[in-house]
């Protein structure tokens, strides 16, 4: 968005999701505003009683909901750049992982940093996790002796490889896309991850084998990644572990005793900083999702009101998968509906609404009906925890405060199918909802048998 209207350049602005209640959802906060207090979990209202002077710019809008479209192009702008360099995997709008082995084993077999006459200050501005002063040079000379040191490790120099070309990287796509961005180097997905998050904005952190453990002694549990959640609130209650350095007190027979021989395994592990998990190749989103939060006395009421929406939802998703084929041909194999709900005589109603999923057909309409089938067993479900039928349209008290669409199972379609393109070319961006139909459905039935068998990547 300040990219959008230069004039935002510097000032506190967050950008919010259309929703005129309390303001509307904060989605995006720019570094400015950070420093005044204001939260992405604010609303528009609170963050103007934190900072009064901060613009708030509204998401664009389709269908009723917020059109990220915008923001899924921007983040394609950046991939495009970092893919040259390394196998790219693209983890959400905003996030990458890039291996970049062979530029590094290159780069140091053909001019390593050790022989680099002039090293570009914004690689000499990175943060080096561990790295002490010995000499008592000034921040930009240490990290130079660090990177350009000939009595190094391969593997530290494969990692001051790795620095150099990060920085030549970010700054490249600073120069093609206006944006800036922050990175995490190291030997793992897992350590880069952490390391990303550490010093923003527009930094690079740099984590060598030395100070893994130094950076693990103390990270709090649940910032790891997939502890956030009940394993980590188990690890908590049950072993008393506050961090993930704690873990070191279990040996692995342990760990697999209380959550399984393949998680003790992986626990074991990620407390020495140990991740064999790849870069896999990937440009393109696993899924496609689409969703809508009714805060307050937005939330659904009927069931005529949930169906509207699911349709407004499920038109957005068919477009999406219809765009992915035309352009990536791929094609998706499964829906699945999740929602937020309470009851509103409940006064501790935390029970959760089940998430649905089914084959997926292609087609507006098509989706439009699985989608509504879905809401409806999860209702039954959902209203069966508190011993009440759903019956017809009868509300019996529930509320809607969310829900969403996704497509997943996204694979390529086999070769010797291309063929099957004309039937999308020019159809499937027609604003006939019927054309569309009829295109996809046909498409869909020349694939050969066999071809739902294949699971994505």
């Amino acid at each position: 968005e300040q990219r959008k209207q230069p004039n935002l350049r510097g000032l506190p602005t967050a950008v919010v999701q259309y929703n005129e209640w309390k303001g509307g959802a904060l989605i995006a906060v720019s570094y400015e505003a950070r420093g005044h207090g204001v939260k992405r979990s604010m609303r528009g209202h609170e963050a103007k009683q934190v900072c009064p002077e901060i613009q708030l710019v509204q998401v664009p809008v389709a269908r009723g909901k917020a059109d990220l479209n915008t923001y899924r192009n921007a983040g394609s702008e950046v991939v495009a750049v970092l893919s040259r360099k390394g196998r790219c995997e693209r983890a959400s709008i905003d996030e990458v992982y890039l291996d970049l082995t062979d530029a590094a084993e290159k780069m140091l077999a053909e001019a390593p940093p050790e022989n680099l006459e002039v090293v570009d200050d914004e690689t000499l501005k990175s943060h080096i996790l561990g790295l002490s002063n010995e000499r008592g040079l000034n921040p930009k000379e240490n990290v130079r002796d660090w990177l350009c040191r000939k009595d190094a490790d391969h593997r530290d120099k494969l990692l001051a490889c790795g620095t150099v070309i990060v920085a030549e990287l970010r700054m490249q796509v600073l120069k093609e896309t206006e944006f800036t961005c922050s990175a995490g180097i190291a030997h793992n997905k897992m350590l880069a991850k952490l390391a990303s998050g550490m010093n923003k904005p527009a930094q690079q952190t740099v984590v060598p084998l030395s100070s893994v453990k130094g950076l693990l002694d103390s990270l709090p549990i649940k910032k790891m990644k997939q502890l956030g959640g009940k394993r980590g609130t188990s690890l908590q209650s049950d072993l008393g572990v506050s961090t993930v350095g704690d873990l070191l007190r279990f040996p692995e027979k342990k760990l697999q005793e209380h959550y399984g021989i393949n998680t003790g395994t992986w626990l074991w592990n990620i407390a020495r900083g140990i991740s064999g998990e790849e870069v896999q190749g990937r440009l393109l989103p696993k899924s496609h999702g689409s969703g809508k939060t009714f805060f307050g006395p937005r939330a659904l009421k009927t069931i005529a009101a949930v169906q509207h929406w699911l349709n407004e939802l499920c038109e957005e998703l068919a477009e999406r998968l219809c765009s992915d084929l035309d352009q990536n041909k791929r094609i998706a194999h499964t829906l699945t509906l999740h929602a937020s709900a309470y009851k509103s005589s409940d006064a501790d109603s935390q029970k959760n609404f089940p998430s649905k999923s089914c084959p997926l057909r292609y087609g507006t309409a098509k989706m439009q009906e699985d989608a509504f089938i879905l809401f409806q067993a999860g209702l039954r479900e959902f209203l069966g925890s508190y011993n009440i039928k759903a019956q017809g349209g009868q509300n019996n008290g529930w509320r809607i405060t969310g829900l969403s669409i996704s497509a997943s199972k996204i694979v390529e379609i086999p070769s010797g199918t291309s063929s099957i393109m004309k039937y999308f070319h020019g159809q499937c961006p027609s604003s006939s909802k019927q054309a569309q139909d009829d295109c996809v459905q046909e498409s869909v039935r020349l694939l050969p048998s066999g071809f739902s068998s294949q699971k994505s990547s």
